[in-house]
């Protein structure tokens, strides 16, 4: 049975920790947190930056996100998809943020945020689906389990083996 709980949810007012090597903290609020979201195709997150704290290049595969910088300072950008002529490069879309900004990442397009200030840096942010999945670009080609052959990713990226094993050894974190 529904109850009025499947539709609340505190705690977006508290930090998250960003004690990590990235230095940031995402907290969703998709429908996994608040099952009042099933079927109405909005969620949302809370991002904690600390100085030179990173989201990594990550897409949204089934959303379009809109992102509200509340404190600090923000480069952001996107990359836009494969362009149909392989002579045209893809195109970098980039802004510096500061509080009261906003800035549309479209959807299953790879985008980050950087905190380029000296303090910490808030941003929340809404999305076009009560669970629009999260793929970091490094973590799924990287860290993958099991491993993509590093034949592929050599030749992929253009780069030595010992590059692919280099990166394939380090720890991918997971920053949700």
């Amino acid at each position: 049975m529904v109850v009025a709980e499947d539709f609340f949810l505190s705690g977006l007012n508290k930090p998250g920790n960003t004690s990590n090597p990235l230095g940031s903290r995402v907290t969703p609020v998709n429908v996994n947190q608040l099952p009042g979201l099933n079927t109405l195709g909005i969620s949302a997150v809370r991002i904690d930056y600390a100085p030179n704290g990173l989201n990594p290049p990550h897409t949204h595969p089934r959303a379009t996100e809109i992102l509200v910088v509340s404190e600090g300072t923000l480069f952001v950008g996107f990359v836009t998809s494969n362009p149909a002529n392989p002579a045209i490069k893809n195109k970098l879309f980039t802004k510096h943020l500061y509080p009261g900004d906003v800035f549309v990442f479209p959807e299953g397009l790879i985008h980050f945020q950087f905190n380029v200030g000296k303090t910490n840096a808030v941003a929340f942010a809404g999305l076009s689906s009560q669970n629009p999945g999260v793929i970091t670009v490094a973590n799924a080609v990287f860290g993958s389990d099991p491993p993509i052959n590093p034949a592929v990713l050599t030749k992929a990226f253009q780069v030595e083996k010992n590059v692919i094993d280099y990166l394939q050894k380090q720890f991918w974190w997971n920053i949700d």
